[in-house]
């Protein structure tokens, strides 16, 4: 069985592993955006920060986190590490990768002295809803959000 390594990416950092792997998780996103949302995420390691997955040397996932200073959703303390984005290659699920990037989470969090880990994912997204079980969040909400357009 293969070991799965888990790898902080910095500004000096290739960053195209990851900009494919979040193109596949937000295909509705520009490709612009992405690349300047990234630059935006690498260059702001005091407040964010992005790890792959590797295994065997190949990139299969990755997680991007930031510290919300802003009420998060059934939270108590502030601020809140955030999971923005967690992602693993589908060929590559059921291995652990996301159990191991959200250990990386965990210890990201620690080192900034936060008290909560939290994340969200749409109503629809069972699978993320199970995943997120199964690494041992809890859920805390369940929210429909409206708008009135002007």
């Amino acid at each position: 069985m293969s070991k799965i390594r888990v790898e902080v990416l910095t500004a000096r950092g290739d960053p195209q592993a990851w900009l494919a792997m979040r193109a596949r998780l937000w295909p509705d996103c520009p490709a612009q955006d992405h690349a300047r949302e990234a630059e935006q995420m690498l260059h702001d390691p005091a407040r964010t920060g992005v790890a792959l997955a590797l295994l065997d040397g190949v990139a299969v996932g990755f997680i991007e986190l930031t510290l919300r200073t802003d009420y998060v959703l059934g939270c108590d303390h502030s601020p809140v590490a955030f999971i923005e984005g967690l992602w693993t290659e589908p060929a590559a699920r059921r291995q652990g990768v996301a159990r191991a990037l959200v250990a990386h989470a965990i210890q990201w969090a620690r080192l900034r002295k936060v008290q909560e880990l939290a994340s969200d994912t749409p109503l629809d997204n069972l699978v993320s809803q199970a995943t997120h079980a199964g690494l041992g969040f809890t859920e805390t909400e369940r929210v429909v959000a409206y708008k009135i357009t002007l």
